[in-house]
């Protein structure tokens, strides 16, 4: 039953609650006004906690850190994107799986536009949050190639062909991700996805015939009404100049017969 169905008390306490954000969004809220206000630098946990009408100990239940509180909804993403590729019928196509995969995180960002270009324009000014982020998007690119490793492990490379995938992916994905963000979240954020996860899914989807793993004697064959070139080895002394060598290597090739 929703909260919204629920009788109200006597004293009113059961409304007020319902209006009352919960308390980790309270502090993603408070931290975020502060952020704006007074730079991320200048803003404490202490000063998070004032705002938002709780203690430190209630923080840190939810948040790790203060760099933690930037990025809220990662570790549910991470989760969903990894019970996500675990569901996987063994039968799905792996690539477009990861891309759907990595949908998964541009629908985190589309929930809330106005928070996602607030939490990218912080990010951009923040050195130490701009690693955290990285942190973040390595976390999910090993998940896919996790995914892809487990799939392609009949593959003579392919835990080489996985990891390749899967940062393929998480570019394409942060590419289209970040010109959505710098739009200020007015573009359309799916279009721009499925345009660069479609350059991923036409070079290593199904359909794009594999990369041969070493070139083919027949290419290798010199064509009929080519001749075979000339071999010149020449033996020098360590450390001799390169001039030398080059002079040794014209008088080689000027006494050999044609």
């Amino acid at each position: 039953m929703s909260s919204s169905s629920a009788a109200p008390g006597r004293d009113g306490t059961d409304q007020v609650a319902a209006a009352k954000p919960p308390m980790r969004e309270a502090l993603v809220a408070a931290a975020f006004r502060l952020f704006l206000e007074r730079g991320y630098e200048q803003t404490t946990v202490d000063d998070i906690v004032a705002l938002a009408g709780v203690g430190r100990r209630s923080f840190f239940r939810y948040f790790p850190s203060k760099e933690d509180v930037v990025f809220p909804d990662h570790e549910r993403c991470l989760a969903d994107m990894t019970a996500f590729l675990a569901a996987s019928a063994p039968d799905v196509e792996p690539v477009g799986r990861v891309c759907d995969a990595a949908r998964l995180v541009l629908r985190m960002y589309a929930e809330n536009p106005t928070f996602s270009v607030q939490r990218y324009r912080l990010t951009k000014q923040v050195p130490g949050l701009r690693a955290y982020e990285l942190s973040v998007v390595w976390r999910y690119e090993r998940a896919l190639a996790e995914y892809l490793r487990a799939r392609f492990a009949a593959r003579r490379e392919g835990t080489l062909q996985a990891d390749v995938i899967a940062a393929a992916v998480v570019a394409a994905h942060n590419n289209a991700l970040r010109s959505w963000l710098r739009s200020d979240g007015r573009s359309d954020a799916s279009a721009t996805v499925d345009h660069a996860l479609g350059y991923v899914q036409s070079a290593f989807g199904t359909t794009a015939p594999p990369p041969p793993l070493l070139p083919s004697r027949a290419s290798l064959a010199p064509l009929a009404d080519e001749q075979p070139e000339d071999v010149v080895v020449v033996v020098s002394r360590r450390g001799a100049p390169l001039w030398r060598i080059v002079q040794e290597l014209e008088t080689t090739r000027a006494s050999s017969p044609d």
